[in-house]
């Protein structure tokens, strides 16, 4: 690539050309590469680990047999009566939750209905006479 530079010495200006080239990317031999770091590989556990230290078998939590039941304390007519109040209130839940989606459904037709500019958009309920 050839370039021209425009210099000024002593109020003069003159004209040089000279040449570069584009410098290689690839590093070069006898330039410093950096600092290499070795790591040492982590040493996996052994599975009979525990068997070595014994001090490690003991379980960090307290027995938790005190907190056991027995079978003779299990009351089956008590869990299906919970098990029964758990279903009537989910299913309560899940009532309220369609009657709610049908209502909002209701809502956003009614409102298209009236924004379009229609009229007669709310079914009026009239009571039928007996004859």
């Amino acid at each position: 690539m050839i370039t021209s530079v425009l210099l000024s010495i002593r109020g003069r200006p003159l004209s040089c050309r000279h040449e570069t080239q584009m410098k290689s990317q690839e590093p070069q031999r006898d330039a410093e590469k950096g600092r290499i770091l070795l790591f040492r590989p982590r040493i996996p556990r052994a599975r009979n680990d525990n068997l070595r230290r014994p001090h490690h078998l003991r379980s960090p939590v307290d027995d938790l047999s005190k907190y056991e039941r027995s079978r003779e304390n299990d009351s089956y007519r008590h869990r299906m009566v919970n098990n029964l109040l758990a279903f009537a209130v989910l299913s309560l839940i899940v009532y309220c939750g369609i009657w709610l989606a049908n209502t909002m459904a209701q809502l956003r037709a009614d409102q298209d209905c009236v924004l379009t500019g229609r009229t007669n958009c709310a079914p009026i309920k009239v009571p039928l006479e007996p004859r």
